[in-house]
């Protein structure tokens, strides 16, 4: 495989392991000289405060102190060489104590150079050192104590250059070996981690071919096994969704069958409706133009039959837009477009357009500050939805004559109410409302123009959006109810 998951996983293994390797390689060539001439200089530091105090307190020549300067030198391989006041010399562990002296007091007299100073201080200074005898690098101290005498302190330094480089021949010769058996173990290591994956991969394979015979074998604990074992889970699940599946399948195309021929009369009865209203419409019309233009000498009386005329072919006119727009809701030729929208600014918006109709009918609306609601829903749709029941709530109001619009979220959803004092809808009807061309009160209906299709548009669209709706009854008035996906 190209993208294989082993390779990946011994290539960035070897690559930490190597990038490892070599920065230690680089910090010991760079920092391990630094390091250990510092080391050196804190211990000459260490050193000199522990002479310093001897020598202050008069034990410096007691034989009790020759100890602490022979562990100073075995332990630190440092040599100590101490001069008094007249350049006598008081303790050392020189070996060649007259080069000592000669080259302390040179030191004293004749000073050093400063691209060799170290440190420079009120009572010492460090500094490296050649000598020139043997070319030998040391680092030393040299100064004054605080009773006036006089020291040199010297540590030879080995060669830090030839140091690091067996350091780093030893530590290239490990790291080669560390790399190949890394090398070795992450291949094993990778074929034990990827070989279950790879079963799992085989499996997968076969089950979308609908294979489900194959199952996972691995017996361990990790989480590559548990998944193979949901996997064998997920099989069987499959196997048997699929044969209830097959079983339903069977059921659903008589199904689709007998409602395919339903639908088919209902289209046909629908377009056919639709066709027939349109030609009186348009002679209605006609003959109402054809009064407003002198035919009848009744001037009152032809206005009046003007008015009627007009007002019948308006209300038929709507009645074929309300019917074609159940067809297409209906045939699911309309898109329904889900979007975002704020439910509680387009119902304030819609009872404020309203008001002129509520003052002429004397009714109050109730409605509490809501907040705003987001939901999901074709948003023209759902204010003709609203429209409908609204527009009722207004036709039926009696009583007390008052709406209330609420708006309750129960489970992520939102529940839009529409209740209006008035009479309670006879129990034999309400399983009727939502039918084509049903009316109640059908001459209620027919003072205010209703067509009783409203309700019809109310079902196709908000079973268009997969979403609930009904109607209760109560002993002072009606409540319509629809609901929508919080957003």
């Amino acid at each position: 495989m190209k993208y294989s998951m082993k390779r990946q996983f011994v290539f960035i293994f070897i690559l930490l392991i190597t990038s490892t390797i070599l920065l230690c390689l680089l910090a010991n060539s760079t920092l391990l000289e630094k390091y250990y001439i510092n080391n050196k200089k804190n211990v000459l530091i260490k050193s000199y405060a522990s002479i310093n105090a001897a020598s202050s307190a008069g034990d410096i020549t007691s034989e009790l102190y020759d100890i602490e300067l022979q562990k100073i030198r075995d332990k630190y391989n440092i040599n100590v060489l101490v001069l008094d006041s007249d350049s006598k010399m008081v303790k050392t562990t020189m070996i060649d104590q007259e080069f000592a002296i000669k080259h302390l007091l040179n030191n004293i007299f004749y000073g050093v150079n400063k691209e060799d100073v170290l440190v420079d201080n009120e009572g010492y200074m460090i500094q490296i050192v050649t000598d020139g005898r043997t070319q030998t690098e040391y680092i030393e101290m040299w100064g004054m104590l605080d009773n006036g005498y006089f020291f040199i302190l010297r540590s030879a330094l080995e060669s830090i250059q030839e140091s690091v480089s067996i350091s780093n021949r030893f530590m290239a010769y490990v790291g080669f070996i560390a790399i190949i058996v890394s090398i070795l173990l992450v291949i094993g290591l990778a074929n034990r981690i990827t070989k279950p994956i790879m079963e799992l991969a085989g499996i997968s394979e076969r089950m979308k071919h609908l294979d489900f015979n194959a199952k996972y074998t691995g017996n361990d604990r990790t989480e590559i096994a548990i998944l193979g074992h949901n996997i064998n889970e997920m099989s069987e699940a499959l196997e048997s969704t699929i044969s209830e599946l097959k079983t339903a399948n069977n059921q659903l195309l008589k199904d689709i069958e007998k409602k395919d021929q339903i639908d088919e009369m209902r289209r046909e009865f629908l377009s056919n409706v639709s066709h027939e209203l349109k030609t009186p419409i348009a002679l209605i019309q006609g003959y109402a133009e054809g009064l407003r233009e002198g035919i009848n000498d009744d001037e009152e009386s032809r206005e009046f039959y003007c008015d009627v005329i007009i007002d019948e072919a308006a209300k038929m006119n709507i009645m074929v837009r309300k019917l074609l727009t159940l067809n297409q809701l209906e045939s699911g030729s309309e898109v329904v477009s889900m979007e975002r929208f704020d439910i509680t600014a387009l119902i304030r918006n819609y009872i404020s357009s309203s008001d002129i109709l509520l003052k002429e009918r004397d009714i109050s609306v109730r409605m509490e500050d809501y907040e705003a609601i987001y939901v999901w829903g074709d948003e023209f749709k759902v204010e003709e939805v609203f429209m409908n029941y609204f527009t009722n709530a207004i036709h039926y109001a009696q009583g007390e004559n008052i709406i209330d619009v609420k708006l309750r979220s129960v489970d992520r959803q939102v529940r839009i109410s529409v209740f209006n004092t008035g009479a309670p809808i006879p129990q034999d009807s309400i399983e009727h409302i939502w039918e084509k061309f049903y009316k109640v009160d059908k001459a209620r209906t027919r003072e205010y123009g209703g067509s009783g299709i409203g309700l019809s548009i109310v079902k196709a669209i908000m079973e268009s959006m997969n979403q609930k709706y009904g109607v209760t009854n109560y002993e002072n008035g009606v409540e319509f109810w629809f609901t929508l996906d919080v957003a």
